[in-house]
C-alpha cells in the first residue's frame, strides 16, 4: 500500500510540475459531495436509488493544461455498503485516490471557449482501500476486508461556472478495481451458520472484479488567475491585444475601447464622437486634406487653396453670393442678382464703365453722366434749344402752328438717329390768366408735340409728354420778353 501511495503521489507532482511550466497555469479547487455505489459477487448496486444513501466527501485539485486537457486529483472517503438480505450484505469505509486526465468539450471546437456549461470526459489511474465498519447489526458477519486495490476510474460529467471564481459541477466515475476480495464472497460450500445450520441456497460467484461508482456534486473554486501580460483583466488566451498600455479601458476582447469605432482607440482619439464610416487620421480626427477647418466629409470644397477663409460647407466665402470667392472677387461688394465676369465685377458688355445693370444702354458705349448711354451731340443739343423758340401754338391752344413743323421734323431726325434716346416733352406757360387753365394748357400742348413725332413714325414708347403750366418759369414774367420765354416746350433725353 505505501508503495502505491508513494506512485500516486510522485503521478500527481509530475502532473503539478508540467502545468507550471504552461503558458496559462490556471488551478481550481473542489469541495466534492459523494454518494458510492457498490458492483460486485452479491449484486449491482448502480443508479439503484432503493440503496440508502453512502454519503462521503472529497477534495480534487484541477490544472489547466490547454482548451482541450486538464489533470486533476482526487481524494474522497465516504461509506461503501450493500444489502442484499440479511446475511449478503456488508457496510464499510472506502478511501479512493485517483490521478485523472480529462478532455473537455468547450475546446473551440465542439464549443465556445467561453461557454458556461464544460462538458467533460476523463481517464485515469488510481487506488481504492477498504476499511472495516463497526459489526453490521443485521448479520453475524463482517463482509468487508481491508484491503487496497489499484483502480481505473472513468468518469464523464458537466461543469457549470456561474463566474470567475466559482462552479458547480457534476461528475460520474466509475472504479474498475484489480482486486475481487471487497465483499468477501463466499465459496461452494461456506454457506454454514455458527450454530451449524445450513442456507440454502448456496450463494453464486459472481465472474470479475469488484468495482464501485460515486456520485460526486462539488463547488470548484478558482484558485488562480490566467496569465494576463498587459494587466489589462482580460488573459491572454482570449486577448486579441496582448501589450496594451498600463491604465488603458478594454473591451472584452481585450483591445483598447474605441466609442466611435473609428480604429483609433479611445486614449488615442482626439476626437472621440467621429460619426460612423468617416475616414479619420492618426489622431482619430476626420482628415481635412485642405486644412481649411471643415472635415472632408463635410467640406464640400476639398481642394481650396492654403490660408483661405471658408463657410460652414468649406466653400471660400463668397461675401456677395454673386459665385466668385472672396479670394478671387475685385468687386466684393456686388449687388444681389448682378451678372459678373469672373473676377466677380459686374459684367459691363460695351466697356464704356458702367455696369450692364447699370447701363441704359449696355450694348452702346456710353458716360455714366447718362447712365451708360453715349453723351447728346452737341447738334442734338442745338436741335433742342431751337425748339424752345420754333415750336409756336394758336394763342391759349394747343394746335401746332406750320411754322413748328421745320424744326420738329428736324426732332424726328435725331430719334431716328438716336435709336437708345428716351425723350421727355415737357410743357410750359407764363404767369398770364387761371392757373389750373395754364397747367392744363401746359399739358395739352405737350402731348401734341408728342403726337406729331408719333405720327411721323417715332415709337410711343420712347417718348413722354407732361406739363407743368407756370410752375417752372425760366425767365421774368413780368415783362413780355420773359413771358415769351417762359412759354415753351423742352426736350430731354433722358436713358
Amino acid at each position: 500500500m505505501k508503495k502505491l501511495m508513494l506512485l500516486l503521489l510522485v503521478a500527481l507532482l509530475v502532473a503539478s510540475a508540467g502545468m507550471a511550466q504552461t503558458a496559462d497555469s490556471k488551478f481550481a479547487l473542489g469541495l466534492n459531495a459523494t454518494h458510492s455505489e457498490y458492483l460486485g459477487d452479491l449484486g449491482n448496486a448502480l443508479w439503484d436509488f432503493s440503496q440508502d444513501l453512502k454519503p462521503g466527501f472529497g477534495l480534487s485539485l484541477g490544472m489547466y493544461l490547454n482548451p482541450s486537457f486538464d489533470v486533476g486529483f482526487q481524494g474522497n472517503f465516504g461509506k461503501l455498503a450493500y444489502y442484499k438480505d440479511a446475511i449478503d450484505n456488508f457496510r464499510g469505509n472506502k478511501l479512493d485516490l485517483s490521478v485523472l486526465g480529462y478532455y473537455k468539450l468547450n475546446n473551440g471546437y465542439i464549443l465556445s471557449e467561453d461557454s458556461r456549461f464544460s462538458p467533460f470526459l476523463g481517464v485515469g489511474l488510481g487506488s481504492a482501500t477498504y476499511f472495516r465498519a463497526p459489526n453490521n447489526p443485521e448479520s453475524q458477519y463482517p463482509k468487508i476486508i481491508e484491503v487496497t486495490n489499484m483502480a481505473i476510474p472513468l468518469a464523464a460529467g458537466l461543469k457549470f461556472r456561474m463566474n470567475d471564481v466559482l462552479s458547480l459541477q457534476y461528475k460520474y466515475q466509475f472504479h474498475f478495481t484489480t482486486g475481487d476480495r471487497l465483499d468477501e464472497t463466499r465459496v461452494l460450500g461456506d454457506n454454514t451458520r455458527p450454530d451449524g445450520s445450513t442456507i440454502l441456497p448456496i450463494y453464486e460467484t459472481r465472474a470479475g472484479k469488484d468495482g464501485f461508482g460515486n456520485h460526486m456534486l462539488s463547488l470548484v473554486f478558482n484558485l488562480s488567475r490566467a496569465k494576463d501580460t498587459d494587466k489589462d483583466g482580460v488573459p491572454d488566451k482570449f486577448d486579441l491585444c496582448s501589450n496594451t498600455p498600463p491604465n488603458v479601458a478594454v473591451d472584452q476582447s481585450g483591445c483598447p475601447l474605441d466609442g466611435d469605432g473609428d480604429g483609433v482607440p479611445d486614449y488615442l482619439d482626439s476626437c472621440p464622437a467621429t460619426p460612423a464610416n468617416v475616414v479619420v487620421d492618426a489622431n482619430g480626427c476626420p482628415v481635412d486634406s485642405d486644412k481649411d477647418g471643415v472635415p472632408d466629409y463635410q467640406d464640400k470644397c476639398a481642394n481650396t487653396p492654403a490660408n483661405i477663409l471658408v463657410d460652414e460647407n468649406g466653400c471660400p466665402k463668397d461675401a456677395d453670393n454673386d459665385g466668385v470667392p472672396d479670394y478671387l472677387d475685385k468687386c466684393a461688394n456686388t449687388p444681389a442678382n448682378v451678372v459678373v465676369d469672373k473676377y466677380g465685377c459686374p459684367v459691363d458688355t460695351d466697356k464704356d464703365g458702367v455696369a450692364d445693370y447699370l447701363d441704359k444702354c449696355p450694348d452702346v458705349p456710353g458716360v455714366a453722366a447718362n447712365k451708360g448711354c453715349p453723351e447728346v451731340k452737341e447738334e442734338v443739343k442745338k436741335v433742342f434749344t431751337q425748339a424752345l423758340k420754333g415750336i409756336q401754338f394758336e394763342s391759349g391752344k394747343d394746335v401746332l402752328k406750320s411754322s413748328s413743323y421745320a424744326i420738329l421734323n428736324q426732332v424726328v431726325t435725331v430719334m431716328r438717329e438716336n435709336p437708345t434716346y428716351m425723350l421727355e416733352i415737357n410743357g410750359h406757360t407764363d404767369s398770364q390768366g387761371d392757373d389750373a387753365k395754364n397747367l392744363a394748357l401746359s399739358k395739352k400742348r405737350a402731348a401734341a408735340v408728342k403726337a406729331y413725332l408719333v405720327n411721323k413714325g417715332i415709337d410711343d414708347t420712347r417718348l413722354m409728354s407732361e406739363g407743368y403750366g407756370e410752375a417752372i418759369p425760366v425767365a421774368d414774367n413780368a415783362t413780355a420778353a420773359g413771358r415769351a420765354q417762359n412759354r415753351r416746350v423742352e426736350f430731354k433725353v433722358v436713358f
